[in-house]
């Protein structure tokens, strides 16, 4: 950090789990920042504490080997992201059976594209999509279903440290972050994926630049039922935006009409982090979000046509989140009793008194929650008793979800604003019964995201293949399933295909991971 306090670093970089080198385990992309505007490392307020280059980092998964172990191969990949990074959104957009990398930055963002060949090239210019605005949170997916995935930006606000000569103070008159200008909300981008390697922005035709906000936080999921993908936009101190599909190439904004403009006291909030999944086994997409301190996070319960009611109190989960600001988020089975938990990561975005008076020299950590979900409608926060992982406290802001050792289940991997990144391997889960799978389209080039799968349990289990949700991250596009304690040693499933297409599937085996290929 420059020591000037600038905006956009109060904000940090992605984290994305994908395998880039296709050799079966989760690699890792880590967004970083650098000094901005004209002043030395030496003069930072928190000068780095490894000797590494300030730009975006790749480390190599090698579990092969029989451990978990990362390499960083950052310079033989050749990479080179002089950026100031935001979000990682990780894809294979041109059908080439390799995943590739979008990253939105502060200023101009950045496509690369996978050779195959653990290497990749800078493509943004030549698929056109050099977005110059402040972007933090992309999501892949094929709004049109016409098998190539196309991108949506969600972009920040309209900023300049050349410009932005605020000074905001504490009450004790201590120099502090300033937050987002009023009104300086930017719009939003969609890009259509043309098929042959470009891109082609829609964004006004789709009626995506109708509305205004600060966007930090995308997820897409179909939350109307209607088999189409729908977006999801968390903004920041703005209404949010629900972008509904009407099948023919464009959106509709029906976040208020459906619930999730707002919260239950018909207040806008500062949303950060987001995701979506079906915690309460009916079927349908709800929504997550994390907020600003004395805020509180906030839950929407989808009815099933894309209607959502705040229910943040009835579940448990407003007092235990009403001091921190929360960032990445994500709904996960982290016990494998079959019943979606939530993990949010937190850290303040402005100087937190108390640490200021006691002297602390980073006075905006807090501590992550881990909620589990009890499968009656309640959730309990169980961070006091979820192990060493969660008692420190950290400025946490992007968390990306994964199997990083392939155990059948979910780890995580935390970007720390300016402090080194955590990697939180789950102890728990494995010793319960589950079943994973990689959902690919029909060639087989690609995951499959946007597809669900339904296991048959009472209630039926559905989950979605997706990279998108948190907040500026990629996640793993393989599903895991929990089972809990005496699983079945088969089971059956059904599986929604992103075109809308369904597939009955019998008798597979627990205990692994599988791959299916849509018929």
């Amino acid at each position: 950090m420059s020591g000037q306090l600038y905006f956009p670093e109060s904000l940090g970089g992605g984290v994305g789990l994908f395998d880039f080198d296709s050799d079966g385990d989760l690699d890792v992309y880590f967004g970083q920042g650098h000094m901005l505007g004209e002043f030395p490392v030496s003069e930072a307020t928190f000068p780095p504490k490894y000797p590494i280059p300030m730009t975006d980092r790749l480390f190599r998964n090698d579990l092969e080997t029989g451990e978990l172990r990362f390499t960083d191969v950052t310079e033989s990949a050749g990479i080179k992201a002089p950026g100031y990074a935001m979000g990682v959104a990780a894809a294979d957009y041109d059908n080439d059976g390799h995943v590739d990398i979008y990253v939105t930055n502060y200023k101009v963002n950045q496509l690369w594209r996978n050779k195959g060949d653990g290497t990749f090239e800078d493509a943004t210019t030549k698929a056109g999509l050099a977005e110059p605005r402040w972007g933090v949170s992309a999501a892949w997916l094929d709004y049109d279903r016409d098998g190539w995935l196309d991108l949506f930006v969600g972009n920040y606000f309209k900023h300049s440290i050349e410009t932005d000569r605020r000074v905001c103070r504490l009450a004790t008159r201590e120099k502090d972050y300033c937050g987002p200008l009023k009104g300086a909300g930017d719009v939003d981008s969609l890009f259509r994926n043309r098929g042959d390697g470009t891109f082609e922005d829609v964004s006004e035709i789709a009626g995506i630049r109708k509305a205004r906000g600060g966007a930090l936080g995308v997820v897409t999921a179909d939350f109307n039922g209607d088999r189409w993908p729908d977006i999801y936009v968390a903004n920041d101190g703005v209404s949010n935006a629900l972008w509904i599909n009407n099948r023919k190439g464009g959106f509709t904004n029906e976040a208020l009409l459906a619930g999730v403009a707002v919260n239950r006291d018909g207040m806008a909030e500062a949303s950060m982090g987001v995701d979506a999944g079906d915690f309460d086994g009916d079927g349908d997409e709800d929504l997550f979000m994390t907020h600003l301190t004395e805020e509180t996070n906030t839950l929407y319960i989808n009815d099933g046509q894309g209607w959502f009611e705040d229910q943040t109190v009835a579940m448990g989960l407003a007092n235990p989140s009403f001091k921190y600001t929360g960032f990445g988020t994500a709904w996960i089975d982290y016990d494998n009793d079959s019943w979606l938990d939530l993990l949010a990561v937190n850290g303040a975005v402005k100087k937190i008194q108390a640490l200021v008076e006691s002297g602390d020299p980073y006075p905006i950590h807090q501590p992550n929650q881990l909620f589990r979900n009890l499968g009656n409608g309640r959730y309990e926060e169980v961070t006091g008793r979820a192990g060493a992982a969660f008692e420190s406290s950290l400025v946490s802001r992007a968390a990306a979800f994964g199997d990083l050792d392939n155990d059948g289940d979910t780890d995580v991997i935390i970007g720390n604003n300016a402090g080194p990144a955590q990697v939180l391997l789950n102890q728990v889960g494995s010793s319960f019964g589950w079943v994973g799978f990689r959902l690919l389209v029909a060639d087989g080039s690609r995951d499959a995201l946007g597809a669900r799968v339904g296991l048959e349990r009472k209630p039926t289990l559905w989950r979605r293949v997706r990279a998108d949700g948190s907040y500026a991250s990629s996640n793993d596009t393989r599903i895991i399933f929990g089972l809990g304690d005496g699983p079945p040693r088969t089971i059956g499933l059904n599986v929604i295909w992103p075109d809308g297409s369904e597939q009955r599937i019998d008798s597979i085996e627990v205990g692994r991971y599988h791959e299916i290929r849509q018929e």
